[in-house]
């Protein structure tokens, strides 16, 4: 039965794989129409054509005993999003820094105070903040649901503390709804301290926590479909635009992933929050203290496993 699940697992993610690859030597290779040129630019334009290379395949999963996705991460937690089930979990409850991953909470906060369409002026104070920003401009301003998408697409800090100052006063003030709303949604063993997981002494969360806080999360329709959106276009006070490509690179990788967060400072090393569904099966799997790219391999070997588990198999690491 092991073989049997471990053949289906591997064929699903190679199939997966081999699509990704195939869709990004089309997009690079495509040819684009221009006007005739000389014979030697002609010729310089099929030699650059001949060196473009498939892109690597990421590296396939390595597996623990009963079919479970192996990995190097130092915490993980996948649970079922519609129970709350717990499907594996590996150092689940060790205190780490939980990096931008806890903007999913910040936008929580924000989602559920409502008056989304309401518009935010930015002060200075909102500017203050490194090193990933929109570079807001203090006396602009922008739509609260405007902000919001890009927070959780892009991951700006100068976003996240506007939104925070907006919605309670002060930063110091919204970190207190933070841990108020991490606790109503179960989750006992985290403490914040700033809206973007920027490092602060004192600032903490769990894999267990930040699972049971991207379930609540998931649960919001304004969240939800936030962070499913792969890319989009923000516009600035001045009328100039800029697109925002989706930190989260599992969104290109498997088909069904439709979410969530990730973070990173060297304090907290790789983190992903990432959520996917199939019919009958929503899962949310939360990888912390990880490594570039083994992340998204990871994340997405353990999505794979959870949503195609027959019958259902809940484990713990050995």
């Amino acid at each position: 039965m092991e073989s049997v699940r471990r053949s289906r697992f591997l064929g699903h993610w190679r199939l997966w794989t081999a699509l990704l690859c195939c869709l990004c030597t089309t997009a690079v290779a495509a040819p684009t129409k221009k006007k005739k040129s000389s014979s030697k630019s002609s010729s310089a334009k099929k030699s650059q054509t001949a060196r473009v290379k498939r892109p690597a395949p990421p590296p396939e999963p390595e597996f623990l005993p009963g079919g479970i996705p192996a990995t190097r991460a130092a915490a993980v937690m996948v649970i079922d999003a519609r129970t709350g089930e717990v499907l594996y979990e590996k150092n689940a409850d060790e205190r780490r820094a939980p990096a931008s991953t806890q903007k999913l909470l910040t936008a929580l906060v924000v989602a559920e105070g409502g008056y989304l369409d309401q518009p935010i002026t930015i002060l200075p104070s909102d500017t203050y903040a490194e090193p990933t920003k929109l570079n807001l401009k203090a006396g602009d301003s922008y739509r609260r649901i405007d902000l919001l998408r890009a927070l959780l697409v892009k991951s700006p800090n100068d976003v996240a503390r506007a939104l925070a100052r907006d919605r309670a006063g002060s930063v110091e003030a919204f970190a207190v709804a933070m841990n108020n709303r991490a606790r109503a949604a179960g989750a006992n063993n985290s403490f914040f301290i700033n809206p973007n997981g920027l490092p602060a002494p004192g600032q903490y969360s769990s894999a267990r926590d930040l699972a049971m806080i991207a379930r609540a999360g998931y649960a919001n329709p304004t969240i939800r479909s936030i962070v499913s959106l792969p890319s989009m276009v923000f516009r600035y006070a001045d009328g100039r635009t800029r697109e925002l490509e989706n930190t989260n690179k599992v969104l290109k990788r498997l088909p069904y992933c439709n979410g969530m967060k990730t973070g990173y400072t060297d304090a907290a090393g790789s983190c992903l929050i990432s959520s996917a569904s199939r019919p009958g099966r929503d899962v949310i799997v939360v990888v912390l203290g990880h490594t570039k790219p083994r992340i998204w391999t990871d994340s997405a070997a353990f999505l794979t496993w959870a949503l195609t588990r027959d019958p259902p198999l809940a484990g713990r690491v050995p």
